[in-house]
C-alpha cells in the first residue's frame, strides 16, 4: 500500500489540473455563499423585527432552511470534488477498492458493533468496500442521532456518534463481545473514582481490568467474557491500537464481535467533505484528506490484521 508521501505526491501531481479547476470554483461558489448569507440574514432579521411574538419560530426556521440552501448551493461542487479527488485518492491506495458516494455503513451493522446506543436517525455517504491483504474492510463516514420531544410535541436532535465508521475482519470468530471504549471517567476523575465510575457503568458488560498503564489510561474494557478479552487483547495489539489513536488525534471505539472488529473515530464532521472557505490546494488541506484515507484503509496493516495469528473456529 502507498505510504502518505506517496498520497501526497498523488494529490499534487496527477490531481492538481483537477484541483486548479476546483480552487476556481470554490472561489465563486464561496462568494456566492457569502452573499446568499448576508441577503438571506437581513430578511430574516427583518421579519423577526416585525413579529417578535414568533421569534423562537423565525430562529428555527432561519437556521433549518439556511442548512437547507447551503447544502442546495454547495451539491454540485461536493459531487464533482468527491469523484474527481477523493475517488482516485482511493483507487491510488488500492484499485480493487470501490467507492460510493452516497452509500454508507447500514443501520444493521452499526447498532451490532454495541458501540453506541441505538439512534432514532442515521445518515452518512463516502463508503468504501474492498479486500486489502486478503482481509476484507468497509467504511464510511455516519451521522447517527437521537430525537428528543418537549411537552410541546417539538423534536430536537442530538448526535450520538458522528465521524469515521470501520469494519474489518479480525480473522478469529468471537464467542464473547468486547468493546473498548475512549476513558473520560479515569481521566477526568483519577484513578480510584474513575475505576468506580466505570465499574458501575450498567449499560456495559463487566468491567475488564488491562495489565498496561498506558493502555488503561486511554481506553476503558467491557466483555461477556473476562478470559477472552485479555485474549484478543494481547500486548502487542493494545499497543497497536494505541498509536492507531494517537495518528487518528480523534475519540476511538472499538468492538470485537463475531469475526470483525469495529471502529468509530469520532470527529463530529464529515471527513470527506470539500473544504469551501479554505483553499483545496493548502497542503494542511491536502494532508486532511489524505491521512484520513491512508489512516482508515491502512487499519489492516496497522493492526495487522493481515496475520493469519488465530484460526476461525
Amino acid at each position: 500500500m502507498k505510504d502518505v508521501s506517496e498520497l501526497t505526491n498523488f494529490y499534487y501531481q496527477k490531481l492538481f489540473p483537477t484541483l486548479e479547476k476546483l480552487e476556481d470554483d470554490r472561489k465563486t461558489l464561496r462568494k456566492k455563499i457569502i452573499i446568499f448569507g448576508v441577503i438571506f440574514t437581513l430578511i430574516m432579521l427583518i421579519i423577526a423585527l416585525a413579529l417578535k411574538d414568533f421569534f423562537d419560530y423565525i430562529i428555527f426556521i432561519y437556521i433549518a432552511l439556511g442548512t437547507i440552501m447551503y447544502k442546495f448551493l454547495i451539491k454540485d461542487y461536493t459531487h464533482e470534488f468527491k469523484q474527481n479527488i477523493i475517488k482516485p485518492l482511493i483507487h491510488a491506495i488500492d484499485n480493487n477498492l470501490l467507492y460510493t458516494h452516497k452509500k454508507h455503513i447500514s443501520e444493521h451493522l452499526f447498532n451490532h458493533s454495541d458501540l453506541f446506543s441505538t439512534p432514532d436517525r442515521l445518515g452518512g455517504n463516502d463508503y468504501v468496500q474492498g479486500n486489502i491483504d486478503d482481509t476484507n474492510i468497509e467504511f464510511s463516514d455516519i451521522h447517527a442521532q437521537r430525537r428528543h420531544r418537549n411537552s410541546k410535541g417539538r423534536d430536537s436532535w442530538s448526535t450520538i456518534f458522528k465521524g469515521l465508521f470501520i469494519i474489518t475482519e479480525f480473522n478469529k470468530n468471537f464467542t464473547a463481545q468486547t468493546v473498548v471504549l475512549p476513558d473520560s471517567a479515569q481521566s477526568s476523575f483519577g484513578n480510584i473514582i474513575g475505576n468506580w465510575l466505570q465499574s458501575k457503568n450498567m449499560a456495559r458488560d463487566e468491567l475488564v481490568k488491562m495489565d498496561d498503564s498506558e493502555f488503561e489510561k486511554e481506553f476503558v474494557v467491557y466483555s461477556t467474557d473476562q478470559i477472552e478479552a485479555r485474549y484478543i487483547l494481547s500486548h502487542s495489539l493494545m499497543k497497536r491500537l494505541l498509536t492507531f489513536k494517537q495518528k487518528s488525534s480523534h475519540p476511538l471505539h472499538v468492538s470485537f464481535i463475531g469475526s470483525h472488529i469495529h471502529l468509530a473515530i469520532e470527529s463530529n464532521k464529515d471527513m470527506f467533505e470539500p473544504s469551501i472557505f479554505s483553499s483545496l490546494l493548502d497542503y494542511k488541506v491536502a494532508m486532511e484528506y489524505v491521512k484520513t484515507l491512508h489512516l482508515a484503509i491502512g487499519i489492516v496493516e496497522e493492526l495487522k490484521l493481515n496475520q493469519k495469528i488465530w484460526s476461525k473456529r
